[in-house]
């Protein structure tokens, strides 16, 4: 037996070895061994050098006063930008004029009509209490500011997610090319990109559309390259064989079989659009958010709440019409359709037309129903008696302390204490193990540059509040997307509570939070949590809910428990989708970071809000390309490449 087992036990170590991580762990060791004992001698206080950092403040100042003396006479913006614009303003105008000229009565009976002849008298009735509802609380008028708003911005950010998303999903090189200019345009907060688009278009409706644009296409893009990538290759064969040309089998195949995920990408990009509505505001956009904004100004949540709700009903009807409407695309249509919709769109006429014959066009003031005072007095409570003092468990101000001193404190101290050159030694480590070198040396450039732009210690401590707000929003996301996915029930009575989280301005829910938590660094981990949640519970429950039911099946055959079939089957055929949760979860995170600013959590948020507030470009754009390289690295430290992907699954 000892001349058999001499020969395996020698095996071992090359077996070990032909390991790809494992490989890989060693000759990052290897490296280590070699630069850390140099680093040490070179660098030995730690902190980022001096003279390793370049001041852009120049560059970006001058710029600053050449868009200023240039935009009234340069080619650029006279023959170019100034179309741009006057577009912008034309369209959102004349979709807000026509929402005026049909009146409430006109508008309420148009969606709840539209809505019944997609998706049933259900989702009619609840299109018309919506609307009612918004006039109800006396927010009719803006209402229709916004919708007039949101309408356009949706429809720029529909074409240009669907056509970056196209070639995404069509091109691994584009793919490649594309992923951090999503990146980039997603995670750069809009308070960072303000202050340049203001510059260029001025205060105004062009500016506020551009900047939801920027904001909500992404998440078009990323879901419509994930419907292209993941369709059925044995489907897409079979057209093939049929001799279809490339164009034939887009249309025909790919973007068919993709309708689950272009319908999440709708969503997405509604949601997020209507969550700009208020940030939007601060550059002239008027509408809901301008009413939020004001009613914050002066501390008054009752009044923002009033504006808010209108907002989440409008994100509501429009994500139940278009699903409905997505949901029927290719089916054929019923018997005597046309006659349906031309009775439909005649008794909407008639409910206008009789709107302006009786001078009813605006909401009567006498029908407002005023919620501010009970909900600042329901505000009031809270804080009087939950905030300290609960017996056994203590008070909201008593978690927050507890969650700063056991977790955020150690991790920002512990980021800040570590030398720089170990910080990018750990990032290129942990983006070469998942990836591939190129991974790396993006991951690693991502964070050197946080530090040439002299913001590094900032930075970490930003880094520490989206560490803990990412883990968080990934442990609650992945337990309740597991929960919807696994139970119709819980996800129809997830997705009304989905859509409020997603849709409600942070700023609405700001003012509870700090009531509730205080000022610092818990409450603004807390607002990212709240912003971030939905997309990651929506997208973990449809990437479960999309496995192959065969696989299911052939697991229970097996006499495979539930949680086996999870555990072996749902979540490693989900993994892509998975994938893109943690990439969202991320993103989104760090996009609302500028709010923790807002609300003592320092940092770069406060280095953005500052820089807008004092019109500093060169301040606030700083900071903003730092949350950006911040992004692009966890975004290469948490994505493997799709060749390891492929191999892990």
């Amino acid at each position: 037996m000892a001349t058999l087992t001499a020969p395996t036990e020698k095996a071992s170590p090359p077996g070990l070895l032909t390991n790809r991580t494992v490989r890989k762990l060693l000759a990052l060791a290897l490296v280590a061994a070699v630069l850390v004992p140099l680093a040490a001698a070179r660098w030995s206080s730690g902190t980022w050098p001096g003279a390793l950092t370049v001041d852009v403040s120049g560059p970006l100042g001058r710029t600053s006063d050449w868009i200023i003396d240039n935009r009234d006479s340069h080619p650029l913006f006279l023959h170019f930008l100034g179309h741009v614009s006057n577009a912008v303003v034309v369209s959102v105008r004349a979709v807000y004029l026509a929402l005026l000229a049909v009146g409430w009565a006109g508008v309420t009976g148009v969606c709840a009509l539209v809505a019944w002849r997609v998706a049933g008298v259900r989702l009619a009735l609840g299109t018309a209490v919506a609307f009612l509802a918004c006039g109800l609380l006396g927010m009719w008028v803006p209402t229709m500011q916004t919708l007039a708003l949101m309408v356009v911005a949706v429809a720029v950010s529909v074409l240009v997610g669907v056509v970056l998303g196209l070639a995404a999903g069509l091109s691994g090189r584009m793919d490649r090319i594309l992923r951090p200019v999503l990146d980039t345009m997603q995670v750069l907060p809009a308070f960072a990109y303000l202050l340049p688009v203001v510059l260029v278009f001025g205060i105004g409706v062009p500016a506020a559309v551009l900047a939801t644009v920027v904001y909500a296409a992404p998440p078009m893009a990323r879901l419509t390259a994930l419907g292209l990538r993941g369709a059925d290759k044995e489907v897409l064969e079979a057209v093939e064989s049929l001799g279809t040309t490339a164009r034939q089998r887009l249309l025909t195949a790919r973007l068919p079989l993709a309708r689950g995920e272009l319908l999440l990408g709708l969503n997405q990009t509604i949601m997020m659009a209507l969550s700009m509505a208020v940030i939007a505001s601060v550059i002239g956009a008027g509408g809901l958010g301008d009413r939020v904004y004001q009613a914050l100004a002066s501390v008054d949540v009752g009044a923002a709440l009033a504006a808010g709700v209108p907002i989440v009903l409008l994100a509501v009807v429009l994500d139940r019409v278009t699903g409905a409407a997505g949901a029927r695309l290719g089916q054929e249509p019923a018997p005597h359709a046309r006659a349906l919709w031309a009775a439909a769109l005649a008794a909407a006429a008639a409910v206008a037309v009789a709107g302006r014959l009786a001078d009813r066009l605006e909401w009567p003031d006498g029908w407002v129903v005023g919620i501010a005072e009970p909900v600042n007095r329901a505000v009031g409570w809270m804080t009087d008696h939950l905030y300290s003092g609960v017996p056994v468990v203590g008070g909201t101000a008593d978690w927050a302390g507890r969650f700063t001193t056991w977790v955020l404190d150690p991790l920002r101290d512990g980021l800040q204490w570590l030398p720089w050159w170990s910080v990018l030694l750990l990032v290129a480590g942990l983006a070469w193990v998942i990836g591939t070198w190129r991974t790396a040396l993006t991951a690693t450039s991502a964070m050197a540059a946080i530090g040439v732009l002299g913001v590094w210690k900032p930075s970490l401590d930003t880094l520490s509040q989206v560490l803990a707000a990412v883990a968080v929003t990934l442990c609650l996301g992945f337990a309740t997307g597991v929960a919807a996915a696994r139970s119709d029930r819980v996800e129809r009575l997830l997705r009304p509570v989905l859509d409020v989280f997603q849709t409600m301005p942070q700023f609405v829910y700001l003012i509870p939070v700090v009531a509730l938590f205080g000022v610092g660094r818990a409450p603004a981990v807390a607002a990212a949590v709240v912003y971030a949640l939905p997309a990651v519970v929506r997208i973990t429950t449809q990437g479960l809910r999309q496995v192959d039911p065969a696989a299911l099946e052939a697991a229970r055959s097996l006499g495979a428990t539930s949680g086996q079939q999870l555990r072996q089957v749902q979540l490693p055929l989900a993994r892509p989708a998975l994938l893109l949760a943690v990439n969202q979860g991320v993103v989104l995170v760090l996009a609302v970071v500028i709010i923790g600013g807002l609300v003592g959590g320092g940092a770069l948020g406060y280095d953005v809000v500052f820089g807008l507030a004092q019109g500093d470009l060169a301040t606030g754009l700083v900071a903003g390309a730092a949350i950006v390289c911040l992004g692009l690295m966890l975004d290469r430290v948490t994505q493997p490449t799709e060749r390891r992907a492929r191999k892990g699954a």
